[in-house]
């Protein structure tokens, strides 16, 4: 196993992991032109060389991407292994080349939203790791940390549903670059959206702080917000999409 650093001197030429054969993509082109603004905040990626397959990505509290108070931690907004590299040690191995990196830059820990039953990182594996619950919140997030030194807990920002209110009625979609899926994602949203003659209309988080202000989940990247409500923070599928606007209706 090989761990590269990806930094603005080679993410033209190794990428970021996600979408490596979508190139071409819009999604793949929003993410490389985020990913080089961030290196300048402290984002830092670790990828696996191929033919494994598994990166970390990860930034300083203070311009994490995600709902989130952690000034002095260092914040993971990824970690994903795939296929035959799974269950090969090498997710425990990129998450300790983080922990690593964090305490040579003197954080006071490492900090990751996780989340159950999508994508999202399950708390499971990092508690197995020997982290803890820093917070939870609703519907089933919870904030797990790797504490350095008897530091004041991160926390998740809360007001979540003051937040969504913001957004008034019809539909609002959530976006930002952090992640190349999310193009999809809201295109997918919109045409659904619009085909129930729902107005529909899509707000761009263009910043960690704005993010940090406005998203009514700590995911924050991504959001579909309806009638001032919470509709879902990640990708969904026309199958599951469809249902819950048709209850509007009802």
């Amino acid at each position: 196993m090989t761990i590269l650093d990806v930094n603005e001197t080679n993410v033209d030429e190794l990428g970021f992991f996600c979408y490596m054969s979508k190139r071409k993509s819009e999604g793949y082109k929003r993410k490389l032109a985020w990913v080089k603004e961030r290196f300048k905040e402290g984002l830092r990626i670790k990828m696996l060389q191929l033919p494994d397959r598994g990166f970390i990505e990860y930034i300083p509290g203070e311009y994490a991407w995600r709902a989130i108070n952690a000034d002095g931690y260092m914040v993971i907004h990824c970690l994903w292994v795939v296929g035959k590299s799974k269950k090969q040690g090498y997710a425990r191995a990129l998450l300790q080349a983080c922990v690593d990196d964090a305490k040579a830059s003197g954080m006071k820990g490492v900090a990751m939203v996780t989340s159950e039953g999508n994508w999202l990182m399950s708390k499971k594996f990092l508690v197995k790791q020997g982290w803890e619950t820093a917070d939870t919140s609703p519907p089933f997030f919870t904030l797990l940390v790797k504490r350095f030194e008897d530091a004041p807990l991160p926390s998740f920002l809360g007001n979540w549903e003051e937040k969504a209110k913001m957004f008034g009625d019809d539909v609002t979609i959530l976006r930002t670059d952090q992640c190349p899926y999310i193009v999809d994602a809201v295109d997918l949203a919109a045409k659904v959206t619009e085909d129930q003659g729902i107005p529909c209309k899509i707000e761009e988080l263009s910043s960690s702080t704005e993010l940090k202000e406005k998203s009514p989940s700590p995911f924050g990247v991504f959001g579909i917000v309806m009638d001032g409500c919470l509709l879902s923070y990640h990708y969904l599928l026309e199958k599951d999409l469809k249902p819950l606007l048709e209850a509007r209706e009802r």
